[in-house]
């Protein structure tokens, strides 16, 4: 990953209710959630979920897709991975164990735990 990917995607973490919106799609898995019940959980006015979703869509955090005449959004876990494994690919000067239980944790979420 390229330092200014991880920069792009930090910084649209750096926002509480951009940061609320992704913890809420990553606990609700790769089925993601319809617009409308992210904003009534969140409970925040559609326009702000709208910009934050753009923004973080545009770091390239989440994904969307049409069902119906919902607009389902969804973390990308594959992205979240990519994040974390950029943070701690140097962990501890060449003490990867410490950096173990996290990088454990993600390979669980993205399904290629051993």
């Amino acid at each position: 990953m390229e330092s200014i990917a991880a920069a792009e995607m930090l910084s649209a973490l750096g926002h509480p209710g951009r940061l609320a919106v992704f913890r809420l799609l990553v606990k609700a898995g790769p089925d993601g959630l319809a617009a409308g019940e992210v904003a009534r959980t969140l409970e925040v006015l559609p326009n702000t979920l709208s910009a934050n979703l753009n923004i973080l869509s545009q770091a390239g955090l989440t994904a969307s897709r049409r069902d119906g005449r919902s607009i389902i959004h969804a973390a990308r876990f594959d992205r979240m991975q990519a994040l974390l494994g950029w943070l701690v690919e140097d962990c501890c000067n060449g003490r990867p164990e410490i950096c173990a239980p996290l990088a454990e944790t993600a390979r669980a979420c993205s399904g290629t735990a051993a």
